[in-house]
């Protein structure tokens, strides 16, 4: 149960509603996961949103390396709205079944593609060790260019703060879905 009550979409401030509205008309076409909490502040929820629209869906990676970026955040941020929206958007991307099974198990992926091993490779150490080391950033540089790479942070660093709205929030899954994560 989330510690916020629902917003009453009828009693919304014009600046509120504003961003609401802009929400669900956007390709995300509606207000779930860390959205009812930032409406709260609407400023906060216009800038996180229009950062997370870019970040989900006009970045300049492929669909399933931005996923696998995604689920490797929600896995270790144990954010299991995230993770269980973002696991079912991975395979529609394209990213194997076993590979986001492994990510959900801690186990390391069965990558049958560089592109995957780089971006878990460079996703993977950061969230150990809070710094990309010089041989991971060149991987990462040389397959995906600067623009590539800078959207690779900004992805993670977006999720990180679903991530932490989702968990702070406590937001619930949708009725009658299991936590995916332990």
């Amino acid at each position: 149960m989330s510690r916020l009550a629902p917003l009453d979409l009828a009693k919304l401030t014009p600046e509120q509603k504003q961003v609401a509205d802009a929400i669900v008309a956007g390709p995300r076409g509606g207000l779930r996961g860390p959205f009812e909490p930032w409406l709260r502040s609407p400023v906060l929820a216009d800038r996180a949103q229009k950062l997370g629209e870019y970040c989900r869906f006009h970045n300049s990676l492929p669909r399933d390396l931005s996923e696998l970026a995604i689920c490797l955040i929600g896995r270790h941020f144990k954010a299991q709205y995230e993770f269980f929206a973002h696991a079912r958007l991975a395979k529609e991307a394209g990213l194997s079944e076993e590979i986001v099974e492994a990510i959900r198990t801690r186990k390391t992926p069965p990558f049958t593609r560089e592109e995957e091993r780089i971006v878990y490779d460079f996703v993977s150490e950061y969230l150990a060790t809070n710094r990309v080391a010089e041989p991971n950033y060149k991987r990462a540089l040389a397959k995906f260019g600067e623009q590539g790479v800078v959207d690779l942070v900004g992805v993670c660093g977006y999720y990180m703060l679903v991530s932490m709205t989702l968990n702070v929030f406590e937001m619930p899954l949708p009725a009658g879905v299991a936590e995916p994560l332990d």
